[in-house]
Parts: C-alpha cells; structure tokens; sequence
C-alpha cells in the first residue's frame, strides 16, 4: 500500500462530514462528497467549490460507488446506527480500489463492529472528529487487524489537514477525549432529567470552571440530540448497564422533533 493519499471521499455530509470535507478542501486533494439529501449535497458542493484555495476537483455523487470507485481514502461520516454503518461498509467494500483505506468517523461504534462485512481488514480506521474548526483534534484507532501502514497513513492524513491526532493504544468505547465528555454528558444529563437543578445552572457552572464559551447543553445542541441519543444508546447497548441507560426524557424531545440548532429547538431555542 504505498500509494500516497490524493483523492478522499466522504461518505455522508452531516454536521461533521460538511468540516471534514472543508479542512480538506484547504489542502491539495481532490474530494468526492456523497449523501442522500441531493439538494443539500449540491448547494454544500457549489459552497465549498467556492471555499477551496487549492488545486484539486470537488464532485457530488448520487451513488456511493461513484463516489468511492477511485478514492485512495473513504470517510464514512453516516448517523450512529450499528446496522446503517455495516451497510454502508459493505457497499464502500465492494466499490472502491483494493488498496483503498475505509475510516469511519463514529464517535461510540469501534470499528471491529464494523470489520465482518469487509474483505480489507487491515485497511480499516477509527478517526472520530470533533468539532474540526474548534477542537481540531481527533481520536484515531485500529480494528483488530488494521495493519501499522494503514495507521500511519491515516495518522499523516489527520495531521495534513492541520488537526491533531490523539493515538488510542487499544480499542474502547469512547477514544479519548469523548469517553471523558461521555463522562460529562451523562451526568449532566441525569441532573437535568431527575430535576436537580435546571440545565442553566449546570451550564453556568461549567462555564465558569473551565472558561469555556461552548457549555455542555449547547454542545449537546450542536451536536444534535438525535445524534446525542444514539451515542448513548449504543454505550447502554454495549454495557448492559441500566446506569448508562439515556434519559427518557432525551428521547422525549428526540421524538417531537426537538434536535437542538439543527431544528431551531433543543435544550435552547434559536
């Protein structure tokens, strides 16, 4: 696999996948960009045509094979959905280039959950995002039998598109800096659900401890709280634990419709 990375497509262009695809586009890559919302994929590709400051093509696609046929890098940025990420590795599996590398950006489903539906196992990634443009730092992790070429062309790519790769040693749910904001959501959430203290106070409160704009709550918001509600549901799912079970009432506002800034309504309105 020596065949550096040029071209890099990404499946899926959410909240994260639209930065991801940004970061890149101030680099000398080309850029393949699928999702199953044409009309947004089309009015962010035309977006971001106008963004990039160097050389390098930037298409849409309305399959994914097109989309991955001759990627050297494919980044799958799809909801947290166990069934939905399996389905979409398989697919990217049978489309793109044998020497081809397969990430996917989840933020809870290590990817040896996502290994048995592809032929490459040692072309297989973790590299969960954050915020690109106000974290710019990313968890990067193996499946069992990702091999170290693999690891380090990932790690040099992360790095090329100016973010800073936090190196998990073995796999676990959470990565890094996650497993300690899961830590932090959970129970910010217990005490806004069990009727502790409203979300305002705790969100004062972490605001004056680490001088931070962007409050638990908020972050929730930006994140989405659908997004919020399938990253603890597959915590609760992998430890049995009725402790890690999410709060009814997230599920409560993720049912009306209520996602945060996405939906102009979540914990906050705007």
């Amino acid at each position: 696999m020596s065949k550096e990375i040029k071209i890099v497509s990404i499946i899926g262009t959410g909240y994260l996948g639209k930065q991801i695809a940004e970061k890149t586009a101030l680099k000398e890559y080309t850029i393949h960009l699928y999702d199953t919302n044409v009309e947004d994929l089309e009015n962010f590709s035309r977006n971001l045509k106008r963004k990039k400051k160097t050389p390098g093509e930037i298409t849409s696609h309305t399959t994914i094979k097109d989309a991955v046929n001759d990627a050297d890098l494919i980044i799958e940025a799809v909801p947290e959905i166990l069934d939905l990420k399996r389905e979409i590795f398989k697919e990217i599996d049978e489309a793109a280039q044998p020497n081809a590398i397969i990430v996917t950006n989840s933020s809870s489903i290590p990817v040896s959950k996502l290994e048995d539906e592809v032929e490459r196992k040692d072309k297989l990634l973790n590299i969960h995002f954050y915020d690109l443009f106000t974290m710019p730092m990313a968890d990067i992790m193996r499946g069992t039998k990702t091999s170290d070429e693999t690891f380090e062309k990932g790690k040099k790519w992360v790095e090329s598109i100016d973010i800073t790769p936090l190196i998990v040693k073995k796999e676990c749910y959470g990565f890094v800096f996650n497993r300690v904001w899961r830590a932090i959501k959970k129970e910010c959430l217990k005490i806004w659900a069990g009727g502790y203290a409203d979300l305002e106070e705790v969100d004062k409160a972490w605001k004056i401890f680490v001088s931070m704009g962007l409050s638990p709550f908020e972050f929730m918001d930006q994140i989405g709280l659908d997004v919020v509600y399938h990253i603890e549901m597959s915590y609760y799912k992998s430890s049995g634990l009725e402790d890690d079970k999410p709060p009814q009432a997230l599920k409560d506002m993720v049912d009306k419709g209520n996602l945060g800034q996405k939906t102009k309504k979540g914990f906050y309105t705007y």
